[in-house]
């Protein structure tokens, strides 16, 4: 056979057992956040807004100060005060002190912890899947404007940079 003759069945015979192209896969984005559990309730906080996750520093108290100011901590040389975020929404914490953690959060290099009933790990929700939350306490409707469904379980996004703005979070004093 003719070395250009074995080309062509060469080629003819590739073509014939080529697998298919794979097909076109509409990429799906996601939202991530951190999953934290208050009050009873889950939720969900952006990525961006948590800078890091710790189990309760040790806190020295801060004199004339409402009570849902539990006090300052030193994280790392930086002195970082500590709120109960329930106590702040006026409601009751579900949960055992050695299952709560603080959300530090950290706005124009100013850091606040904020004590939450758990931590529930990185939680990623596909931006389709967002929907209006309806049925949550009133305590928690002024931080929350939607949420993502996943699974049956509906996930509300606590908007903690609203929190940190609130007027009623910033008049501490008593």
């Amino acid at each position: 056979m003719h070395p250009y003759a074995q080309l062509l069945d060469i080629a003819e015979r590739s073509r014939r057992n080529a697998s298919a192209l794979p097909q076109q896969v509409e990429a799906v984005s996601y939202w991530r956040g951190v999953g934290f559990m208050l009050a009873g309730q889950t939720f969900a906080a952006d990525m961006i807004d948590v800078a890091e996750i710790l189990q309760p520093p040790r806190l020295t108290k801060v004199p004339g100060v409402r009570s849902w100011v539990l006090g300052v901590a030193n994280v790392r040389g930086r002195m970082v005060p500590v709120m109960d975020l329930a106590g702040l929404l006026g409601l009751p914490s579900k949960a055992n002190w050695r299952s709560r953690r603080v959300l530090v959060v950290e706005q124009d290099d100013h850091l606040t912890g904020l004590l939450v009933d758990a931590v529930l790990g990185m939680q990623q929700f596909a931006v389709d899947r967002r929907v209006d939350v309806f049925e949550l306490d009133p305590a928690f409707r002024k931080f929350v404007e939607h949420g993502f469904e996943r699974d049956g379980r509906e996930w509300p996004v606590f908007q903690l940079r609203e929190l940190i703005r609130a007027p009623e979070f910033l008049q501490i004093a008593v």
